[in-house]
């Protein structure tokens, strides 16, 4: 007999690169993601996402002001914020 259990996975971090600030009314439309500026003039947002469609709906948020995307990384567990900051 199969005794499968189904475990709702942990939501993946990811950390989404734009390629300038977000503005606060901007911000609003990513609500559960911390928002950060950095001084390149580029927005990281990073939270969780708890599965593909939820990425996708994010991406499209992001279409759809029109922002323009650098990046989208899933960080690895235990991977700190901003590791894959260059500089």
């Amino acid at each position: 007999m199969n005794t499968k259990r189904h475990h709702k996975a942990d939501p993946a971090i990811y950390q989404i690169r734009l390629a300038s600030h977000l503005s606060e009314p901007r911000a609003a439309w990513f609500e559960g993601m911390t928002i950060s500026l950095e001084d390149s003039g580029h927005t990281l947002l990073t939270g969780p996402v708890v599965d593909q469609a939820a990425l996708h709906g994010l991406l499209r948020k992001v279409r759809d002001l029109g922002l323009p995307l650098l990046s989208v990384t899933r960080l690895q567990p235990g991977q700190p914020d901003g590791a894959d900051d260059t500089g």
